[in-house]
């Protein structure tokens, strides 16, 4: 998937902007994007602040490297189980 342009913090900005009364047309041409993908944004980022929005990275950054933590463990294990069961 292609990374956007915008930063959370600018989405994020963006979004309290059209909230606080400036119109959605107004706010996209503004910012240079569509209306299409200003809701698209709004629908993923609503109602979160810039520090909730890097707290959530962090911790979905962490959460893959669990789970790769595990997968990679889980693997040994069956390696291991095959070894001794051929002898």
């Amino acid at each position: 998937m292609r990374k956007s342009r915008f930063g959370e913090a600018q989405i994020i900005g963006m979004i309290k902007e059209q909230e606080a009364g400036m119109p959605t047309a107004d706010a996209c041409r503004k910012h240079g994007l569509s209306q299409g993908t200003f809701y698209k944004f709004k629908s993923q980022s609503g109602g979160v602040e810039v520090s909730d929005a890097a707290e959530l990275r962090a911790m979905t950054e962490e959460n893959a490297k669990l789970k790769r933590l595990l997968a990679d463990t889980m693997l040994d294990n069956v390696v291991l189980k095959d070894l001794l069961g051929k002898n």
